[in-house]
């Protein structure tokens, strides 16, 4: 049993059961042909690993937000040619891999954004939303907080809307420079000092997001690694970027590291 963060990618047919009970054979030609032709492919091209696939959907896991925002967009996009509406659901979260399935509350909300999906469209969670708003170009549409089935706390939901972006667009938002600046240290032993250290992260992650060009991750997503002794390169690959900025400070001095991925 493994736990690990990862970006959960949920989609399902819209209609199964009634496309089903009118048209069984033409139903299942239909899936396999979106299977074998579009979303198995495009899945491993973009450094997905299919969990499990069902007869009216599938789950799927990835390392970076970008990966599984930029997939959904591309499977959305050459499924619309298909007979069959898919909605897709993406969240970023803890998972316990079992060795043959995932599961957890990452995995369950990918599931509910999923049902929350428009035909053919796809919805985001909040936190995957800080991630990749500034790095893929399309329009996010607000849902606001959402109650959803076995969930006790609202899910703060964003529909996507990708319809005018290209598939070259996606790959020219991937190549984009990116980088995560880390909680930086307090070394001066004084606790009040805190909020010195956690102003210079502060400024640092605002005064790199001028710059045009650059891909900054947001300040919340970071600070869960704060007081840890994080390996940088787990958290460029966690977070999806090609840099990883740590520093540390102690009163009005200060250090920093930029750590290439």
């Amino acid at each position: 049993m493994q736990r690990r963060l990862a970006a959960i990618l949920a989609a399902d047919v819209v209609s199964y059961t009634r496309l089903m009970e009118e048209d069984t054979d033409g139903t299942v030609v239909a899936w396999r042909a979106a299977r074998d032709g579009v979303i198995e492919p495009l899945v491993a091209e973009r450094s997905g690993r299919v969990v499990k696939l069902t007869g009216d959907g599938f789950l799927v896991e990835f390392s970076t937000v970008q990966d599984a925002v930029n997939c959904a967009i591309e499977l959305q996009q050459k499924l619309a040619a298909s007979r069959l509406d898919f909605r897709m659901g993406i969240n970023l979260g803890d998972i316990i891999d079992d060795g043959r399935d995932i599961h957890g509350e990452g995995v369950n909300i990918a599931a509910r954004l999923e049902a929350l999906a428009e035909p053919g469209g796809i919805c985001i969670s909040g936190g995957v939303f800080d991630q990749v708003r500034n790095r893929i170009q399309v329009e996010y549409e607000d849902m606001g907080p959402q109650q959803v089935k076995n969930i006790s706390a609202p899910v703060q939901a964003y529909a996507v809307h990708f319809e005018a972006i290209s598939v070259d667009s996606i790959e020219t938002e991937a190549e984009k420079p990116s980088i995560a600046v880390l909680p930086f240290d307090n070394l001066s032993g004084d606790a009040d000092q805190e909020f010195f250290a956690d102003g210079m992260t502060e400024d640092l992650i605002t005064d790199l997001s001028k710059i045009s060009g650059l891909f900054v991750v947001a300040r919340n997503s970071t600070a869960v690694y704060k007081g840890q002794d994080a390996d940088v390169r787990t958290v460029a690959e966690e977070l999806g970027v090609r840099y990883v900025l740590e520093g540390a400070c102690a009163g009005v001095a200060a250090g920093s590291a930029l750590t290439p991925n």
